[in-house]
């Protein structure tokens, strides 16, 4: 008996009109995602490899270690994150590394293309949030109450059928018609993207994978949630109003909420209060350098008539690094301390957001492509183990430590016999490659366990709901 309904529920609902437009516009998105974000990537490794180019053409001519003051760090493009996009458009994909101190990051792609931070690119985590759970709540809505009124669900109750197996055979029925409508699209994309010439390495394809797959756990939600609806009312239209005004909740209203309520919780300091307080450490630290360098001046003649030019840069070295080592434990307190609250702030936005499945979705998306917030961490925190070893290059070239604060180059003027030989150019290419590297996939798993098993959760919750709703529903 659940074999029939479940086939009775597949015909009906894929040859209904709304199925039709509904499979029509939701194919069009799915195949336009993955077109766009083919593209997209296509023109960000095009962007990527001229922006590494341009940084070894501007080294030439250089023919001296010491004139090189720093090197660029360039976030590199992902083919999951054109499809997934997260905060990857919102952060700099740049990082400036001068061998010491804070690791500023710029070159956002929104600051590029202002227009899109606007209205934001159409991607699969748009597609699923905002178009799937809507249309799963048309398709949905009216699953038990317009039988009803319909007159069909009295017909179907003449025959021997349970009201468990004819509710399970209405979720199944109509999950297995509805993710049939996803999963052609999407294959159709994920060919498409291929046919662009994006490849993608075995690990990504298995998060494309479960991306897709949490993506149909999300829609089976929200399905789910329209039956139980559906099963306690008796009109279709109130049964829309209702999922409207919860649709609107989940998928707008909860995920902002939290953000308010949670930085209303937690205070963060802005980032312009630690460049305030970095400026005022640097100019108390520059006083108290001038002072010291005034006093081991006025020993050296107290003791002596001349000052020996090695003790006096002996002197600047050592003051130097106590400088830039104060300067730098200051820095590295204040952002600890605002990476901190900041922890904190996310913890509690994201637990009130998890009310809302589309968060679910987002935050486990987000996580397997490489997206989340993460990347804005790992990508500063590479940098700075870049930034070790690009001062560890330095002082191998030249001599002279990045750390501090203070480089002098010292030359001897002697007799040259014939033409004097012209210096050889460096060859930027001697510097340590830079190779940002993502979270293994074991990981990743593990930070979306949670997601996946509330989406499991929910749709058990809101099907127990429609059986316990269903048991007392009139069929008359």
């Amino acid at each position: 008996m659940l074999k029939t309904l479940i086939e009775k529920e597949i015909r009906d609902i894929i040859g209904s009109t709304k199925f039709a437009i509904t499979f029509a516009v939701c194919a069009l998105l799915i195949i336009m995602a993955f077109y766009t974000g083919a593209t997209r990537h296509k023109l960000y490794v095009t962007h990527h490899q001229a922006s590494q180019a341009e940084q070894l053409r501007s080294m030439e001519g250089i023919t001296d270690w010491f004139d090189v003051e720093g090197t660029r760090l360039f976030l590199p493009p992902r083919p999951l994150a054109s499809l997934i996009s997260g905060i990857s458009n919102d952060i700099g994909r740049t990082a400036d590394v001068t061998g010491r101190g804070s690791i500023p990051t710029d070159d956002s792609r929104y600051n590029e293309d202002p227009l899109f931070a606007v209205f934001r690119f159409i991607d699969l985590d748009f597609v699923f949030t905002v178009i799937l759970s809507l249309f799963a709540i048309l398709l949905g809505y009216d699953a038990i109450s317009g039988e009803k009124e319909r007159g069909t669900l009295k017909l179907s109750f003449a025959n021997a059928v349970s009201r468990s197996t004819y509710l399970a055979g209405k979720l199944l029925g109509a999950f297995i018609a509805l993710t049939m409508a996803i999963l052609i699209p999407i294959a159709i994309g994920i060919f498409l993207f291929l046919l662009m010439g994006i490849s993608m390495t075995e690990e990504e394809w298995v998060r494309l994978l479960l991306i897709i797959l949490i993506g149909l756990m999300s829609f089976g939600v929200f399905l789910s949630l329209s039956i139980c609806v559906s099963a306690m009312t008796h009109r279709s239209a109130n049964s829309f109003l209702v999922l409207l005004v919860v649709w609107v909740l989940c998928v707008h209203i909860v995920p902002r909420a939290s953000v308010l309520l949670a930085a209303r919780s937690v205070e963060v300091p802005s980032l312009d209060e630690i460049s305030y307080k970095r400026a005022a450490l640097n100019q108390q630290l520059s006083r108290e350098f001038r002072e010291s360098l005034k006093e081991g001046q006025a020993s050296f003649l107290y003791s002596s008539s001349t000052i020996d030019g090695n003790v006096l840069m002996t002197l600047v070295d050592s003051l130097s690094q106590e400088r830039s080592r104060k300067a730098t434990e200051f820095s590295a307190r204040l952002e600890e301390e605002r990476a901190n609250r900041q922890g904190v702030q996310e913890k509690i936005a994201f637990s009130i957001a998890r009310i809302s499945p589309v968060t679910s979705f987002s935050l486990a998306s987000a996580a397997l492509a490489g997206t989340s917030l993460e990347l804005k961490d790992r990508f500063i925190e590479q940098a700075h183990d870049y930034q070790e070893k690009f001062a560890a290059f330095y002082e191998e070239k030249t001599g002279m430590s990045l750390s501090g604060g203070l480089r002098i180059q010292m030359s001897a003027d002697g007799d040259t016999v014939g033409e004097p030989e012209k210096p050889q150019s460096i060859d930027p290419t001697e510097m340590p490659q830079f190779a940002f590297t993502e979270p293994e996939l074991t990981e990743i798993v593990q930070t979306t366990v949670m997601d996946f098993g509330l989406l499991a959760v929910f749709t058990m919750l809101f099907f127990a709901g429609a059986f316990v709703s269903f048991l007392r529903y009139d069929v008359r």
